[in-house]
């Protein structure tokens, strides 16, 4: 599967943007879509993540109550709406895809597809 996201862009704090992956190809319905992100100097991290079969839906500790992941699965397409952007934001935003949802969704290495990645940058 090939995964395309967007939606990126420059936004100040307190603000809003909603970011789009796409995928094509053969999707799995167990498999489990998420977004990382990547910020200046540091390693990839999880940010959240949703089942294509079923609302199950994860969050890091860092986003949740302002970040909210869905999905529209006839379109094939996954969203990130985030809300009250802080700068420590500030990342590239990837998303990935794991055949198979599991407890260790945190995990990089379950992840066999990846977009491109997308920048988002809080600053006023």
């Amino acid at each position: 599967v090939q995964l395309q996201a967007f939606g990126g862009g420059l936004v100040q704090p307190g603000g809003y943007l909603r970011l789009s992956c796409v995928a094509s190809g053969r999707t799995s319905s167990n498999g489990f879509m998420a977004w990382f992100r990547q910020r200046p100097g540091k390693e990839r991290e999880f940010v959240a993540g949703i089942r294509w079969n079923g609302a199950r839906t994860v969050y890091a500790d860092s986003v949740n109550g302002r970040f909210t992941i869905s999905k529209d699965f006839v379109k094939k397409t996954v969203y990130l709406q985030m809300r009250n952007l802080r700068p420590e934001d500030t990342a590239v935003y990837y998303c990935a895809r794991d055949p198979a949802f599991s407890v260790a969704y945190y995990d990089l290495g379950r992840y066999d597809s990846w977009g491109q990645g997308t920048l988002v940058t809080v600053s006023s």
